[in-house]
């Protein structure tokens, strides 16, 4: 009677055992590609980490195993002390989350059909970007003074806020004014024209004025701390490239300018990918003296700017408040230009 009952008891236990490996594989080797999608751990779940480790990356806004996992060592090992411990955090984070280092091209297709677009208000402006301003992305909107940069800034911290089946994404946006040209005034004048509350779209929008390139940093690296707990999918940046210009002039300091440039531009793009945040800049332009013929204007920032942002749209003046807005880069996007027109109710078509 033992002996058949210990038969049956193994007889019957194997299926489950078998069950709980099978899970466990893959719960290791198969996980979401797109970094939204991962859940959210809290740092002290990873191995190796302890409560005062934790509360350092707490700290330095490395709040889930997430941020961790797609940080740099670099920038890790300022926090924990050395490379090669950071190294390990970084490992054991990504296999908490059960990371792959490759998927198929139709997963990520697949995975990408997460990605939302927040209108920009004007129909033929959402045309010529695929459907609206992307998520995951930087769209650059570059163009000399008057172009109209600003404005589209100022509507689509309101458009964003709208439900999706009107364009918006029912959410926050965050505006980080380096020029001094937020105008809550103007907020207000769109939201009303898009049937929004105009003092809950000014509730709606967290505004900071950056003093120079270093706080301009500063203000990023806060931005990471609070954009999902805030319900943030709109990043705008007016403009990226003031402050560089001003404080790292001539060609002496060009190579530290575009340096610090690149880590800014990184982190934004960190930004909108972990947490399926839109970001926006707008850029200046600079006179090419030698140019005789065409354009003599082009985007400053040089090539640091240009590989960092997805999508960049040249936007130019043309009569009675008309622009012109022409898609000159874009991973997607064939070249073409359409027009919109300015008025008191904001950008429209």
């Amino acid at each position: 009677m033992t002996r058949k009952k210990k038969t049956e008891t193994v007889v019957e236990s194997k299926p489950e055992q078998e069950t709980q490996e099978k899970t466990e594989e893959a719960t290791v080797n198969v996980g979401p590609i797109l970094p939204s999608e991962l859940p959210d751990i809290d740092v002290e779940e990873i191995e190796g980490v302890g409560r005062v480790t934790a509360q350092k990356l707490r700290q330095h806004g490395y709040t889930t195993v997430k941020d961790v996992a797609f940080a740099s060592v670099k920038e890790l090992a300022e926090v924990v002390g050395s490379e090669d411990r950071a190294l390990n955090i970084i490992k054991a984070a990504q296999k908490l989350l059960g990371l792959r280092p490759f998927i198929s091209a139709l997963e990520l297709y697949e995975k990408r059909r997460s990605i939302k677009r927040i209108s920009t208000g004007v129909k033929s402006l959402d045309e010529l970007l695929g459907g609206g301003i992307e998520t995951r992305a930087i769209t650059e909107f570059v163009g000399e003074f008057g172009a109209g940069k600003t404005q589209l800034c100022h509507q689509l911290s309101v458009m964003v806020q709208l439900p999706e089946d009107k364009g918006g994404l029912s959410a926050k946006a965050m505006y980080i004014d380096t020029e001094g040209t937020f105008r809550p005034e103007r907020i207000m004048q769109i939201a009303k024209y898009r049937g929004l509350d105009p003092k809950e779209a000014l509730k709606n929008i967290l505004y900071a004025r950056a003093y120079n390139s270093d706080h301009l940093m500063l203000l990023v690296e806060e931005a990471k701390k609070i954009v999902e707990k805030e319900n943030i999918r709109l990043v705008v940046i007016d403009s990226i490239i003031a402050h560089f210009r001003a404080e790292y002039p001539g060609r002496e300091n060009l190579a530290e300018r575009q340096q610090k440039l690149n880590q800014l531009i990184s982190m934004l793009l960190r930004i909108a990918d972990l947490h399926n945040v839109a970001v926006v800049v707008t850029n200046q332009v600079i006179a090419q003296p030698d140019v005789f013929f065409g354009n003599p204007l082009k985007p400053a920032g040089g090539h640091v700017l240009a590989h960092g942002a997805t999508y960049r749209v040249w936007l130019r003046k043309g009569k009675e408040n008309i622009r012109i807005a022409k898609i000159f880069d874009s991973p997607m996007h064939p070249e073409r230009e359409i027009t919109f027109k300015i008025t008191d109710h904001g950008c429209v078509d």
